[in-house]
């Protein structure tokens, strides 16, 4: 019989696959339990579409054999089966997916569970074995094939014989090394503990065929003590999927485990939240909350949603209308009975049930992260710095309409002691007399800490706020007030930290230098107004503005599409205690040319201070020069 090659990129991938990708052996039969139990699935589904096909459900199982003298390792279905074409389309070509064309083909491919029989994962058993035999014979036809493989050299497929319908894979286990140690996969122990730990969630039962020594029955009491071996063929799997047993006996280990199996995930999650709702609306969730965000999480590519089950039978894989788009991060299932399985997409969408269902789920999540904020601080904060964008988002986004759901959970550093901190504990700290909750932005804590202006409010004992998300600005714009305080941008133009005498004296400076003003803005005509403050401490200028576009909120949208022409209001401000004040009255009574020239460094020093561009550097390395050079 010829034997048939791989394609070249097959070949790789295989090579990759056994020495690369999976560096846990055990995981093969994790592979092959999914894939016989997809095809269960794949016949299953087409019997409720299909009244020709007769299905006795209770016999529909995965079953496990040993065979200790041949060295081999079988698991069987008694799902759809391949005949001939099928299995040299889905064997022969390595990540060809059967169960995927399957569902990419049928109509209602976003209602059918199937993880992809005979995909990548099926091409893991050659991990453990040296030579993998398929045997199957497709539902309502007569003839039955057999694909034969040892690795990456090729495969054949052969006329075979077999009784039944269903799919049958077989491994002849490589030999023992002193390395690895094959023939732990002949132990019945430990392929049922592998069961249990991987693929315990399947809902057929995976049954295997187990060997138990017993006491012979004595004829006389002369008769020594014998044993017999006694087959029996066992179920090895719950059955019942993990969200449907009893939370009192289930440990914290089995949750990590079926989050990590179904949710692919290598970080155990930081909150489990098991619930059942039972009443008008009955349904059971199995809710996770992450350790960390998943790669593509603030990408338009990454997708939200719970699965969604009527009585353990999966109507959709990700049900979008479940969640918020700020709880995005949430992994689960929702299992209900009273939403029926031949419902389609659109009723769906308006579903009475599932709103209803989604309310209890928002609430259950939020009372959740309270307990997690106020009970397990380490663990909020890490949950914060991968998700709390998202939740800043769900206070910006929707014009502010689900900010007072929100707004406790939020945090941020502060000036305090460089902490993340609720706004509830920054207004609990707060100064007597302070009536506003100060913030500042900027890329880092460092840079908002250089800022010129952050020194005058911490010397008045106020804590900041430190915005470091290019959202946070927006955030707090949105909310406006927490709790009848006022936020307040220590850049903005109008930070009030001074006495009313000390202000009289500044107006009269600034009302008596309006034409040296006017001068120096025909330097910089692009800045709103030029000023003299008494904020700053040694600080010579500073840039703040005016308005409710900040010169960081600027910067933000700048990197935005369609964006690029919103400008803040920007004031420069002199430090009147500063010699450069005097310096730059000395150059209008005396050099009106050179203070022109003076203002241009000016605000080129206070943009670098903000952390914006120069828009003529060449200029102003020129004007640095000329004026070291004196």
């Amino acid at each position: 019989m010829k034997k048939k090659e791989f394609k070249a990129e097959s070949k790789k991938l295989m090579d990759l696959m056994i020495n690369s990708i999976y560096t846990n052996k055990d995981i093969f039969l994790r592979e092959l339990i999914s894939n016989a139990s997809d095809a269960i699935d794949k016949l299953h589904y087409m019997s409720l579409t299909d009244n020709s096909i007769k299905l006795d459900k209770d016999s529909l199982a995965v079953r496990i054999s040993i065979d200790k003298d041949k060295r081999t390792l079988t698991i069987c279905d008694n799902g759809i089966g391949m005949n001939k074409e099928e299995l040299e389309e889905n064997l022969g070509t390595i990540a060809k997916s059967g169960s995927a064309e399957f569902k990419t083909s049928n109509e209602h491919k976003k209602d059918i569970d199937i993880i992809g029989q005979f995909g990548v994962g099926f091409y893991s058993s050659f991990m453990v074995a040296k030579k993998v035999e398929v045997v199957s014979k497709k539902y309502g036809e007569d003839a039955s094939y057999k694909w034969t493989s040892s690795g990456i050299d090729g495969y054949t497929i052969s006329e075979a014989t077999k009784e039944n319908y269903g799919t049958d894979v077989i491994l002849y286990l490589k030999d023992d090394t002193d390395e690895e140690d094959y023939s732990a996969y002949l132990d019945e122990y430990k392929i049922e503990a592998l069961v249990k730990k991987y693929s315990d969630y399947i809902t057929y039962p995976i049954t295997m065929l187990k060997h138990h020594q017993h006491l012979k029955e004595k004829k006389n009491e002369k008769d020594p003590n014998e044993y017999e071996t006694v087959e029996e063929l066992a179920t090895l799997n719950s059955l019942t999927p993990l969200w449907k047993r009893d939370k009192n006996k289930i440990k914290q280990e089995d949750y990590d485990v079926f989050y990590s199996d179904k949710f692919d995930d290598y970080e155990n999650p930081l909150r489990v939240i098991h619930s059942k709702l039972e009443g008008t609306i009955e349904y059971t969730a199995l809710l996770y909350i992450p350790s960390h965000a998943p790669f593509d999480y603030y990408t338009k590519n990454y997708e939200k949603g719970l699965q969604l089950y009527s009585n353990g039978v999966l109507i959709m894989e990700k049900c979008s209308d479940l969640l918020p788009d700020y709880y995005s991060f949430v992994k689960g299932v929702v299992d209900s009975p009273d939403l029926h399985l031949n419902i389609s997409r659109e009723t769906l969408q308006q579903n009475r049930i599932l709103k209803t269902m989604a309310a209890s789920i928002e609430k259950k999540i939020k009372k959740e992260l309270e307990d997690m904020r106020d009970n397990k601080r380490e663990d909020y904060e890490k949950f914060y710095q991968a998700f709390g964008m998202q939740l800043k988002y769900g206070i910006y986004s929707n014009y502010g309409l689900d900010k007072d759901k929100l707004v406790d959970l939020i945090m941020f550093n502060t000036s305090k002691d460089k902490k993340l901190r609720t706004l509830q504990e920054y207004v609990t700290g707060m100064a007597e007399k302070q009536d506003k909750i100060y913030y500042a932005c900027g890329e880092t804590i460092d840079k908002i800490d250089s800022l010129p202006q952050v020194d005058a409010v911490k010397d008045k004992g106020y804590e900041i706020l430190y915005c470091t998300d290019y959202i946070d600005e927006f955030t707090i714009m949105t909310l406006h007030k927490y709790q009848d305080k006022e936020f307040m941008n220590v850049c903005a133009d109008n930070l009030d930290l001074t006495t009313e005498e000390e202000k009289k004296e500044l107006k009269e400076k600034n009302d008596s230098s309006q034409d040296m003003f006017k001068l120096m803005k025909e330097a910089i005509p692009e800045i709103k107004d030029i000023r003299f403050t008494n904020t700053l401490k040694t600080h010579p200028v500073c840039l703040t503005s005016e308005g409710e576009i900040s010169a960081q909120m600027e910067k933000a949208m700048s990197t935005m599409p369609f964006q690029n022409d919103i400008k803040a209001n920007k004031v420069l401000e002199i430090n009147s205690n500063h010699e450069i004040a005097k310096k730059i009255i000395n150059l209008y009574e005396n050099d009106k040319e050179e203070l022109k020239e003076y203002t241009k460094i000016l605000y080129a020093e206070a943009r670098l201070i903000e952390g914006l561009p120069i828009d003529n550097p060449t200029e102003l390395s020129n004007l640095i020069c000329k004026y070291l050079s004196k």
